[in-house]
């Protein structure tokens, strides 16, 4: 593996929505992009097929510390950016061991690689607005207590703290980005944001009649998957290592997902979607916000992308994929 006197990145879960827009974001920069993907018969490289002739895969699993430290060895990264999880919070009340190997563990098998292989490098860990759950207070800031309130939750705030301990304990540049929700055409189907653009585009183009939905009610706030991925970069640019809110300080309702994504195409949603109640969490959290003063005021960041563009974006995106298919 041969490396030039660029800045060199490891990603793991560069195959995810996140990985595929920050490879993007260190390729513009001039970095060297290393990026982590398990062994498996056949790994899903369709966000990053475009990235394929500028990034270097390595092949690690976040269940096996020998493959971290030979990925580690090999990329000799400055940067190290954590995105593998498992990230789907309905799975991990059906998996919720192995949402603990990957998304708890796997963090600390990580850390400690990253500590015999390349301890001056710097370490992101991708933290959730899940850990804050039951909230305590509004808007949720980066001393809002956790209350998580599903078994991905739990495994994030272990991830979360066991990433500060080492800062603490092995003085490792490590920062925590507690990341509400971010979206974009290139989210996971199964995540409520692109089941319901997917839906609209769907319905749309005549190739459904309706679309079930859980809790309509339950808000979140939602930003573009791009403008968080700059808050990643920017954290480890930083002279010491903090932990940041990244959100846009909005709330919106799945109902205004529902409302933007079928206008956009046309469609009124009341007519085309249903409620159903297996679709519901065992313990749902009602409404998170969250407060990004201190990146605003220590990162200079800000988001660019507003809730209606996001969704009617990602809407027009999936009608667009899907009639192309069609044809």
């Amino acid at each position: 593996m041969t490396h030039d006197s660029r800045r060199r990145a490891l990603i793991t879960g560069i195959t995810g929505q996140d990985g595929s827009y920050l490879a993007e974001l260190l390729l513009e920069k001039g970095y060297q992009v290393f990026g982590l993907v398990r062994r498996s018969s056949s790994p899903r490289l369709d966000r990053i097929e475009h990235l394929a002739e500028r990034i270097e895969l390595v092949r690690g699993d976040l269940l096996d510390p020998s493959s971290l430290v030979r990925a580690l060895e090999l990329s000799r990264p400055h940067e190290v950016y954590n995105l593998a999880a498992q990230s789907f919070v309905p799975t991990s009340w059906q998996e919720p061991v192995l949402t603990a190997e990957f998304t708890a563990l796997g963090v600390t098998r990580l850390l400690e690689a990253l500590r015999q292989v390349v301890p001056e490098a710097r370490f992101y860990q991708a933290s959730s607005s899940e850990v804050f759950g039951q909230v305590a207070e509004s808007p949720q800031t980066e001393t809002t207590p956790f209350w998580p309130r599903s078994p991905y939750g739990v495994a994030k705030v272990y991830g979360h703290w066991i990433t500060v301990n080492y800062r603490e304990s092995y003085g490792l540049f490590a920062c925590c980005g507690i990341l509400f929700n971010h979206e974009s055409p290139r989210r996971g189907e199964e995540f409520v944001t692109r089941k319901i653009s997917l839906g609209a585009a769907r319905i749309a183009l005549g190739l459904d009649r309706e679309l079930k939905l859980g809790n309509l009610a339950a808000q979140r706030d939602w930003g573009f998957a791009g403008d968080f991925v700059r808050a990643m970069w920017l954290m480890l640019q930083r002279e010491s290592p903090s932990d940041y809110v990244i959100a846009t300080g909005e709330q919106h309702s799945v109902a205004e997902v529902c409302e933007h994504a079928f206008a956009e195409l046309g469609l009124d949603w009341r007519r085309h979607v249903v409620t159903d109640a297996t679709l519901l969490r065992p313990a749902e959290i009602d409404r998170l916000v969250g407060d990004a003063s201190k990146a605003r005021r220590e990162l200079g960041w800000r988001p660019t992308v507003d809730f209606a563009t996001l969704i009617r974006g990602m809407a027009r995106a999936d009608y667009e994929m899907l009639a192309k298919r069609g044809r």
